[in-house]
């Protein structure tokens, strides 16, 4: 298919994206497109700033390298723009496009799908390193949401930082624990054994520098609702029949999503090749993390109630 011309409002927006990323010392333009544009225009348009471009189709970034753009693919098509966007930046951080600590200038679809009508300016900092207390709100389950968060914490610390300067990957079953340990069988030694509830709740900030001690063994850790460890490195004998994950995700991710849709858990995985966090619940994915240099920082929604001016 031959690339679409550049319309004026497009060539208009483009031009302005150029100019508010020389003025913000941007790092890059991010282009979110859903069809092949004329890419010597868009490179004419922009000058010498570096320009990504982001679409779900690869058809739709042919070319793209040829003018000295460089290219994302993406595979979310069907969420809204806002999800597209912070799913494009994250691979773009991934894959060593742009720094963690980038600003970003988005042209993007914002109001009409198909027609391109949006320019803003992004601060990876803020858009993807804070993590909302609405965002695990969100997730329908009993599971209280300090004990999410708490666990959340956790798996991004250990995610960020490993042990030891080695990568560490494990996986925390949040909530339903009673269920989740009939479903799950110990690998051999169990290093929470013989504990004390208080002596196994991730409250105490000793109890998670130990979590990231044993975090390197084999298995899950078993979470109840109050944040104690019921079980530690055990094995999930849940099946994974009409469960599916993304290519590339190994045991880890289908034991989270396994376990997830046989409980009414919440499972927090974290990748030991990349750091990422990944949520599961009901057996899928339902928010994922990147393991920024930086701290997670929370920030909770302001809120006035009606009637209070």
């Amino acid at each position: 298919m031959a690339p679409a011309d550049i319309s004026p409002q497009l060539a208009q927006l483009l031009d302005a994206a150029a100019r508010l990323c020389a003025a913000t010392a941007s790092e890059a333009i991010l282009l979110l497109v859903d069809q092949r544009l004329d890419w010597e225009q868009v490179r004419r348009l922009t000058g010498t700033v570096t320009v990504l471009v982001a679409a779900d189709d690869e058809a739709d970034l042919a070319g793209t390298t040829d003018h000295g753009l460089k290219k994302m693919p993406l595979d979310v098509a069907g969420l809204p723009v806002h999800e597209r966007l912070a799913q494009a930046l994250l691979e773009c951080v991934a894959d060593e496009m742009i720094a963690p600590e980038a600003a970003v200038v988005a042209v993007y679809s914002g109001f009409e799908a198909g027609t391109i009508d949006s320019v803003s300016l992004l601060k990876l900092e803020e858009h993807l390193g804070q993590l909302t207390s609405r965002d695990l709100r969100n997730l329908e389950t009993k599971v209280p949401l300090e004990t999410l968060k708490l666990v959340v914490d956790l798996a991004v610390e250990i995610g960020r930082e490993g042990r030891e300067g080695k990568p560490v990957g494990t996986l925390f079953v949040v909530g339903d624990a009673r269920k989740v340990l009939q479903a799950s069988h110990a690998a051999g030694f169990d290093p929470v054994r013989g504990y004390s509830r208080s002596e196994r709740r991730l409250t105490d900030p000793r109890v998670r520098e130990g979590i990231k001690e044993i975090a390197q063994l084999d298995g899950a850790f078993v979470i109840g609702s109050d944040a104690t460890v019921e079980g530690a490195a055990r094995y999930i004998d849940a099946s994974a029949e009409n469960v599916s994950v993304a290519k590339g995700l190994g045991a880890r991710h289908w034991a989270a999503a396994a376990v997830t849709r046989r409980t009414k858990s919440v499972a927090v995985a974290v990748s030991e090749t990349s750091g990422t966090v990944r949520i599961f619940q009901n057996g899928e994915v339902v928010l994922r993390i990147e393991p920024f240099r930086r701290a997670m920082k929370w920030k909770d929604f302001e809120y006035e109630p009606p009637g209070s001016e």
